[in-house]
Order: structure tokens, then C-alpha cells, then sequence
């Protein structure tokens, strides 16, 4: 049996992890693309879809250089910007919150919690104090634009008493960013979007579960 009761760090991904907010995100992406034509608006999509939990920022960039073969012009990025935090705000407000989350900081109250995501970090930020949950994560809500692999070496390289620590996520990039390094990786399937996800954690021999509220049977 998984024992996460010897971790002294426990680190989310948000999207489809703390919140169910993947669809919401995936419907900002095409809607902000979507004056570019609906070919480019699909494209974008299904590269968002192919490739959760990388930011926002990176996702544009790929946008203008391989799907419209442009320069960045960066007023139209300024613009997709505030197009697509524009749609999926309110939503973030709304969207439903993992059940169990309140028990489980109840009964891990000993582990620090981080937050580390491709979610806009001032956007993280207001949207966990909004929603009552920001003093949940002692540890800090960190988010784009920088990459979670940079927030990972900043953070958990400066705390070396952050170890042993486990990060829970939902796609196939949040398990990477963890792959030869000293953090844990549990995979949460409800709300992922990766598509035939159980093979994927088969092949690679990843621990995972249901959800949030799932890992309170592992303490």
C-alpha cells in the first residue's frame, strides 16, 4: 500500500487536480483563437489537449510560430491574453472543487502544501483566496509565466527540508517535470484529459488514483 503519511510536502497541480477547470481551459483556448479562423482555433485545441499543464504564455507562442507561421506580434498576444483570461475567470470562480480537499488538510495538517501550476500565478493567487482555500497552501501557489520545471528547482532546491514531497497531477507533462528528480508523482485520473491515460501510467509504472479525496485512504 502507498503510504503517503511519510511525505513532509505535498504539491498540486490546479487544473483537473484542486479544480475541475480543464474543459473550461481547453474552451478559453479555441474561443481566443477563434478570430484567426476555426482551423487555427481547432489546432490550438488539440495542442493545448496534447499538451496539459505547460502555461499559457508557451501555448501562444507555439500559436503564432508553428500553427499561423507568423512572427509573435506582441499587441495580438496581448490581446489573446486578456481574450482567453477573460473567458475562463468567471469560471474558476464557479468550477467544482475537488471533494475531500478540506479533509485531506485536516488530516495531513503536518505536510507543507505548494501549489505548482501552468495557471497564470496572479490569476492562482485570487483565485484561492476568493474560493477560501488559499491559506491551504503554506507553502506558496506558484504558476506561470514560469515554467513548472523552473518553479520546481527554485523552490524545492532552496527547501532542502521540503523532502521527501509528492506532487499530484494529471497529465503526461506534470509527471516529466518530476521524472529523475527526488519528487513523487501520483497520477489523478477523473478529471485529466489525457486521453487512454491508464496506459500511459502502465508503461511508465506511475502510481496513480481517482482523485483528490481518493488519497485520504492513503495517509
Amino acid at each position: 500500500m502507498f503510504d503517503l503519511g511519510r511525505y513532509k510536502t505535498f504539491i498540486f497541480d490546479c487544473d483537473g487536480v484542486i479544480l475541475n477547470s480543464n474543459k473550461l481551459k481547453t474552451e478559453g483556448f479555441y474561443y481566443a483563437a477563434l478570430p484567426y479562423g476555426e482551423e487555427a482555433a481547432q489546432a490550438l485545441r488539440a495542442y493545448h489537449i496534447n499538451h496539459g499543464g505547460i502555461s499559457r504564455y508557451s501555448k501562444f507562442n507555439y500559436f503564432f510560430q508553428s500553427i499561423l507561421e507568423i512572427p509573435i506580434d506582441h499587441e495580438q498576444m496581448r490581446l489573446l491574453l486578456e481574450s482567453y483570461a477573460s473567458y475562463v475567470r468567471e469560471g474558476l470562480y464557479s468550477c467544482e472543487m475537488a471533494p475531500g480537499l478540506s479533509a485531506l488538510r485536516k488530516a495531513a495538517s503536518n505536510t507543507k502544501w505548494l501549489v505548482v501550476s501552468g495557471g497564470d500565478q496572479a490569476e492562482l493567487r485570487e483565485v484561492f483566496n476568493r474560493r477560501g482555500i488559499h491559506s491551504f497552501f503554506d507553502g506558496g501557489i506558484f504558476g506561470s509565466p514560469d515554467d513548472k520545471k523552473a518553479i520546481f528547482e527554485r523552490e524545492l532546491k532552496a527547501e532542502k527540508n521540503l523532502f521527501p514531497s509528492i506532487f499530484f497531477g494529471d497529465s503526461k507533462y506534470d509527471y516529466e517535470v518530476t521524472a529523475n528528480t527526488e519528487i513523487d508523482f501520483i497520477f489523478l485520473s477523473e478529471w485529466s484529459e489525457l486521453q487512454d491515460w491508464k496506459s500511459f501510467v502502465d508503461f511508465h509504472k506511475i502510481q496513480s488514483t481517482k482523485s483528490i479525496s481518493s488519497l485520504l485512504s492513503l495517509l
